[in-house]
């Protein structure tokens, strides 16, 4: 190789890691890192018909996931036209919780992760407690430092957009600059609202066709379902992104 050979391909290292530091992933922890939806809602399901028996729960529950507990347990009891008071909420949600912090990481997810050279965050509608307890059990810590932007930290949970907005200021980014790896349509329109582009999973162990759908609807740009994808599908926005840049 020529010097001038060797210059040119050292300015285009440097432009590329350049280009890597001007854009964030932002992952969602519950059904993206974590497949842990699955066993909330399997839980959610059992405990309300136990409570309602003849009730028709699950078609409720399902459409809620990604929400706070303790909203998915109030929204559904208003739909179902039932009562649940805090100490019924607080039985329910205790169980669920734990059941949810041993679910094992998603398929793919720590191969994916170690190809994507964009610096990461994790911006989640749970407690830090649990996503900090959920990614060290699961070896994913690794990948975010302490870019865990959670629901206790900011005024409003998803679908509000203040956990993303967070997640951008804590990276260091304008919101636009930052893609999203969201399971929910609750995340995913929390995502869209802070500015920033979407991708939705449905690889998760409580995905459903109809997800797609509604994932689309709140504004994901594509919708994919193996976490082996994930590394391409970043590099792609990553070159859009850079072309479309001032």
């Amino acid at each position: 190789m020529t010097a001038g050979a060797q210059q040119d391909a050292g300015a285009s290292v440097d432009t590329a890691a350049a280009g890597m530091r001007q854009f964030a992933l932002i992952c969602d922890c519950d059904g993206v890192l974590i497949d842990s939806e699955a066993v909330a809602a399997r839980m959610l399901v059992r405990e309300l018909e136990a409570r309602w028996p003849g009730a028709d729960v699950e078609a409720v529950v399902l459409p809620l996931l990604g929400l706070r507990i303790e909203r998915v347990l109030r929204d559904a009891a208003a739909r179902l036209g039932r009562t649940l008071d805090a100490a019924d909420i607080d039985a329910i949600r205790r169980p669920v919780e734990a059941a949810a912090v041993q679910a094992p990481a998603v398929d793919g997810i720590e191969a994916a992760l170690a190809q994507v050279p964009l610096v990461k965050g994790c911006a989640s509608n749970s407690y830090r407690p649990y996503v900090e307890t959920v990614l060290a059990r699961t070896g994913l810590a690794r990948f975010f430092g302490d870019r865990l932007f959670c629901a206790d930290s900011v005024p409003n949970p998803k679908p509000a957009p203040d956990v993303y907005l967070a997640a951008a200021r804590g990276v260091g980014l304008a919101p636009g600059a930052c893609l999203v790896v969201e399971d929910s349509v609750t995340g995913a329109t929390a995502a869209t609202a802070a500015g920033m582009t979407v991708l939705g999973f449905v690889g998760g162990g409580h995905a459903s066709d109809a997800q797609i759908d509604r994932l689309h609807a709140a504004g994901a740009r594509h919708v994919f379902d193996d976490m082996r994808q994930l590394p391409e599908l970043v590099a792609q926005w990553t070159l859009s992104a850079t072309a479309a840049a001032p």
